[in-house]
């Protein structure tokens, strides 16, 4: 009986607020404009009436309505909340290149402050995993194989990693309409997982550009193909202007501690990709070159590929001159004009450069793009997608 009276109640709040805006609709403006008196007078009476019925009928609700009424908005938040926060599990099927690391703990809120994300590489859970990555390189060549015995949760996702340029992702067509998410430093993928970015710094702090250097133009490089576009063009280039050759190719490795002390000695650096495929740039500009310091002539996508990701005015692109001649010509004048040269590094000032060199890094980024990601999609065409 008393809940069949409160909702009589509100039933009559509700009608009465309704018609409180219905009145002041048909009688707009009336205390300025030339409406009769009388009508006037009558709304607002009419409407200072209901206000006043609406206001007594609200302070006698009983308390079970209150709660009733906002209880159930306070549980669609926390609805919400719970699912944002979600723990996302994250199994890694095989580590890339057989290179792994530590995952006890937590280690994406420990190590980079993303929460609610755990990784794991014990295949034994993976009918519990939200997420299971399989790197491309390990099945490629059958060192590893996809678990297709297994029964597979519905509400799993497979994400297809790799990053390496699509000439060498072979084998692609027999994983049609498996995978749901692609993971590469392809700016189109799902979950974008680059070899650097360019991040705006708070702070004002100059780079003092260094010219008086020991050598010109350094180059690292490993696997040295004639075939290869970079191969050419350093053939050309070497004509014209000295260029200090490191790498197991040459026979003169560098290791990890020495590399960026011995390419920072040089004015340039030949940051010059193996592939010259969307997107691909990869640490030979972000760590070799920009944090040794030093001034990229870069080899790659287009200029707007790198102008969209890359500090403003920090490198020079091999496709803006039409010979290599006139490329050794124009790192000649940069040399010999301090103020062309300074130019830049002015890019120190404002901007920073961020490097991802750890796994477990680049997996936990998967947590933080996970609610946006598309929850039916299927490949059912990989390798369309990755020679795009």
């Amino acid at each position: 009986m008393t809940q069949k009276f409160h909702v009589g109640w509100i039933s009559f709040v509700f009608y009465a607020l309704s018609r409180t805006k219905l009145c002041w609709q048909q009688t707009p403006r009336c205390h300025i404009t030339r409406c009769s008196i009388p009508t006037c007078s009558a709304a607002m009476l009419m409407s200072g009436f209901q206000v006043f019925f609406l206001l007594l009928t609200l302070s006698s609700l009983s308390p079970l309505f209150y709660y009733s009424f906002f209880g159930q908005k306070l549980h669609v938040q926390q609805y919400h909340q719970g699912v944002l926060q979600k723990n996302i599990s994250i199994l890694l099927w095989h580590w890339p290149f057989g290179h792994s690391y530590r995952l006890s703990g937590d280690k994406c809120l420990t190590m980079f402050n993303i929460s609610h994300c755990s990784l794991t590489d014990n295949t034994s859970t993976f009918s519990t995993a939200d997420v299971v990555v399989f790197h491309h390189q390990e099945l490629s060549r059958g060192l590893s194989s996809l678990p297709l015995h297994l029964d597979r949760p519905a509400s799993q996702h497979w994400v297809w990693l790799s990053m390496e340029p699509p000439v060498n992702n072979a084998n692609l067509s027999r994983f049609n309409g498996l995978f749901n998410w692609t993971m590469s430093y392809r700016r189109d993928a799902d979950i974008f997982i680059p070899y650097g970015k360019t991040i705006m710094k708070r702070d004002d702090l100059g780079f003092q550009a260094v010219s008086n250097r020991s050598c010109l133009v350094s180059w690292v490089v490993s696997k040295y193909r004639p075939q290869q576009a970079r191969a050419g063009i350093y053939e050309s280039l070497k004509k014209y202007i000295p260029i200090e050759v490191y790498g197991k190719w040459n026979k003169k490795p560098l290791s990890d501690k020495k590399l960026l002390p011995t390419i920072a000695k040089c004015l340039f650096y030949l940051s010059f990709e193996n592939s010259e495929a969307k997107d691909y740039i990869t640490e030979k500009l972000w760590r070799n070159a920009f944090q040794a310091g030093v001034i990229p002539v870069v080899l790659g996508p287009s200029r707007a590929t790198y102008e969209a990701v890359a500090p403003p005015h920090s490198f020079i692109h091999v496709a803006d001159f039409k010979h290599t001649a006139d490329l050794a010509t124009y790192l000649k004048h940069v040399i010999a004009d301090r103020q062309t040269y300074e130019m830049y590094f002015k890019w120190h000032r404002t901007h920073r450069i961020k490097t991802y060199t750890d796994w477990r890094e680049r997996l936990c980024q998967i947590c933080v793009k996970y609610p946006n990601l598309p929850v039916n999609k299927v490949y059912q065409d990989l390798e369309r997608w990755v020679n795009n």
